[in-house]
């Protein structure tokens, strides 16, 4: 246990990754009950806010943590009680999106501070992109109640699950075209395309800067003499 304490302190990217894909994983088994899906939601934000601490202690993050983590958690448990509410989902998504950008952004400074990838930072690659995921899901879900209908499923024009939007803003970012959600009201497509480009971005920015810090490391293996026996 202590081991695995030390571990996650080492790596707090890896935990936030692992408990992103957790809760896909477990969301669909909890998604019937109203306090499995508060639960999922509210302990998702406290990791991501640990998680984040520990990559990046500044005064603006405690700021962000002070005035946007509580609310978030209040209504992530009110959306669970009563997710017809749109005043509620309009609310969660307002608390939720800033937050969920603001932690992408500070993964990806810390992906870009240091002058050597560590094992902590491969997995702040996926994890930030993960975060951004849900950011989006968010924004879709803010969406559909200012302009309703704005996505359409197997079933026609109307009302999408979160998870069904989670599902919508995965594929968009990923762009492997796989979700049977399309936008249809065209404020939709305009955030979709926006998610697009970001997805592009954030995969061509990732990757530079991977390959730009491992090419000093190759040159100065280069450089060294070689030893004779």
């Amino acid at each position: 246990m202590r081991r695995f304490l030390t571990s996650a302190r080492a790596h707090p990217s890896a935990v936030l990754l692992a408990a992103q894909l957790l809760a896909v994983l477990a969301y669909p088994f909890l998604e019937g009950s109203i306090w499995g899906r508060a639960f999922v939601g509210v302990v998702q934000i406290a990791i991501v806010l640990i998680a984040l601490a520990a990559v990046r202690r500044t005064p603006t993050l405690t700021w962000v943590g002070l005035l946007l983590v509580p609310p978030a958690m209040v209504f992530t448990v009110l959306e669970a009680i009563s997710p017809e509410s749109d005043a509620i989902v309009l609310g969660s998504a307002l608390c939720h999106v800033p937050f969920y950008f603001f932690v992408s952004y500070a993964m990806i400074r810390y992906l870009f501070h240091d002058d050597r990838v560590t094992r902590d930072e491969l997995y702040a690659t996926g994890a930030a992109f993960t975060v951004v995921a849900w950011g989006f899901a968010y924004v879709y879900a803010a969406a559909q109640i200012l302009w309703p209908n704005s996505f359409a499923g197997i079933g026609g024009p109307g009302e999408q699950s979160w998870f069904e939007l989670l599902f919508l803003s995965f594929t968009t970012l990923t762009s492997v075209g796989l979700s049977d959600v399309i936008p249809v009201a065209s404020h939709a497509r305009s955030l979709v395309m926006v998610e697009q480009v970001a997805g592009v971005f954030y995969v061509a920015l990732v990757v530079a800067r991977l390959i730009g810090l491992s090419r000093p490391v190759a040159i100065r293996r280069s450089d060294e003499p070689e030893q004779t026996p």
